[in-house]
């Protein structure tokens, strides 16, 4: 009897064995800025990833026979493209099967040339710089609208629907603001209006009062900003001291955050922003509305703008990893070329060069300090 009991034992500790050692542990790579000034964009962007790989955990996923466990392994690139770069080849070094990421096209264009080489697909749902797909790598994808289309859509509004004539530009000098810039530049250039003046600045900067008191001088109706809201916020304030109160102010989605709504802190000029997204509001977005209170009870206070794109780039490998059969990236990229999966954002497909087909772009102001769509 005592032999019989020791027997099942045994036989049940080897079973819990086996399906310990069936279950395959899957990384997800991800990076952004999660120092730094711009550290609010990154923790949105991570809880959008951890808020995936938790539904996937609990869907119990099987892949190629296996039970499959997805960890997050997180990096901080603080905007840095330096740091961007070694963060990249920490991924590879780690072998995760995919990376979400990053926030920053200065960090993700070199940091895509280290994840082509070492074989990773990457997904970008923030990075909006055309230049990132140029070098069609395979392991390079975007869910969200590119600056082309961005810096468009605000440049036809400034002179179709507010039939502005005249316009000053500052850009940060970093790829995206730089990019966002050049286009919006060449497409207002292109209906008739005057570029004034263009001022640089720095992505570390928050003293604009020299390039705002040059503009100033040459009487503008509106200023273009390509850059990020820790700028953004406190050049809103100095354009207040300075009488700037009836200047309308445009900028991409760098902008376009409720952070910008605690860094303007009480300015007037706040009313003036009209800023542009990839993507359709959370409102009209397919799973947006019900996807948003999920997260403001998992992450609450904490949400910006690119989480719901970091959530959908998360279940777009997973989806091609389960089509492929697969977690390994030779073997479930040509899948993932493939896509075509119903996020929350949007219907998600790619273009051959990795672009989101069909991708929708977003208007906003900010009324009663509150941001809302156009």
């Amino acid at each position: 009897m005592q032999m019989k009991i020791k027997l099942t034992v045994a036989a049940a500790v080897a079973a819990l064995c086996g399906v310990a050692a069936a279950q395959q542990v899957v990384k997800i790579g991800h990076v952004a800025p999660l120092s730094g000034p711009q550290a609010h964009y990154g923790k949105d962007n991570e809880n959008g990833v951890r808020m995936a790989i938790e539904e996937l955990n609990a869907q119990g996923v099987t892949i190629g026979g296996q039970k499959v466990k997805f960890e997050i392994q997180a990096e901080d690139d603080a905007a840095d493209p330096k740091q961007g770069t070694a963060a990249a080849q920490k991924l590879c070094d780690s072998k995760v099967a995919g990376v979400v990421g990053h926030l920053n096209s200065g960090t993700t264009i070199p940091a895509s040339k280290i994840y082509n080489d070492c074989g990773i697909p990457h997904v970008t749902g923030a990075a909006t710089n055309p230049a990132l797909t140029k070098p069609g790598y395979n392991t390079t994808y975007r869910i969200i609208a590119n600056d082309n289309a961005l810096g468009a859509a605000l440049a036809l509004h400034a002179a179709d629907k507010l039939k502005l004539k005249k316009v000053a530009i500052i850009d940060d000098r970093t790829a995206y603001g730089q990019g966002v810039a050049e286009v919006f530049k060449k497409t207002a250039q292109s209906k008739g209006m005057q570029i004034l003046d263009e001022q640089f600045t720095t992505a570390q900067a928050t003293d604009f009062m020299a390039i705002l008191t040059a503009i100033k001088a040459k009487n503008p109706e509106a200023i273009f900003f390509g850059g990020m809201d820790p700028q953004a916020g406190p050049m809103l304030r100095q354009m207040e001291q300075l009488g700037l109160s009836n200047v309308k102010y445009f900028g991409g989605d760098g902008i376009c955050t409720n952070e910008i709504i605690k860094l303007s802190a009480g300015a007037k000029t706040l009313e003036n922003v009209i800023c542009a997204e990839g993507g359709a509001s959370l409102d009209k977005m397919p799973g947006g509305k019900a996807w948003k209170e999920k997260y403001d009870k998992k992450y609450p206070g904490q949400f910006q703008v690119y989480s719901p794109y970091t959530y959908d780039a998360t279940f777009v490998l997973v989806d091609a990893m389960k089509r492929a059969n697969s977690t390994d990236p030779k073997k479930y990229i040509p899948e993932l070329k493939k896509a075509n999966y119903k996020g929350v954002t949007a219907t998600i497909a790619f273009e051959p060069n990795g672009e989101l087909k069909n991708s929708a772009t977003t208007l906003y102001t900010y009324k009663g300090g509150k941001k809302a769509p156009l």
